[in-house]
């Protein structure tokens, strides 16, 4: 079951289902949504994602899925989960507009990350970013992600393939 995390100033918990108009509109939300999979999708296919986080997600224990609040409010997404593409677990986060350019992205991310290390006992995180959203690839910057490669999309643009390794003082004893 997907534990409550707690920052400084957000707590991340397993969506109820009074979330669901919250994660539309942020789903659905071409500035956000943009950067996401192949961007925003249409309501309906963000609805029935919405219900997936309780019938394939939770009910299966597949991964972890939080809703990330600030003072009660619903500020973003968050999600840490098994990844063909970085060869291990990928972490993602999605932060409402108003919720950006105060540190929150830093936050959450490495609350994610760090619940990969210590709860799951991960040897390291991964994270695919768009070459042109600089503001994610900036808080990877920050908590020290590393560039693994490049993987060329259909569109003419790049995503970037990164990986954070468990910081040393977290290896587990052998």
């Amino acid at each position: 079951m997907t534990p409550t995390l707690l920052t400084n100033r957000l707590v991340l918990e397993p969506y109820v289902k009074a979330d669901e108009e919250d994660f539309v509109a942020l789903f659905s939300d071409p500035r956000v949504a943009r950067w996401v999979g192949d961007g925003p999708e249409p309501e309906e296919a963000n609805r029935a994602l919405f219900g997936r986080v309780f019938t394939k997600v939770y009910a299966t224990g597949a991964f972890d899925v939080w809703a990330v609040r600030e003072n009660g409010a619903y500020v973003g997404h968050g999600e840490i989960k098994p990844s063909e593409e970085t060869g291990g677990h990928e972490f993602v986060y999605m932060l409402a507009e108003h919720a950006w350019g105060r540190g929150l992205g830093t936050e959450l991310a490495a609350a994610i990350c760090a619940y990969g290390f210590e709860t799951l006992g991960l040897d390291e995180v991964g994270a695919t970013v768009a070459d042109q959203n600089t503001g994610s690839l900036a808080v990877m910057a920050k908590l020290g992600f590393e560039h693994v490669r490049d993987k060329p999309e259909d569109d003419g643009h790049v995503t970037k393939v990164l990986t954070l390794k468990r910081p040393s003082s977290q290896n587990p004893a052998v």
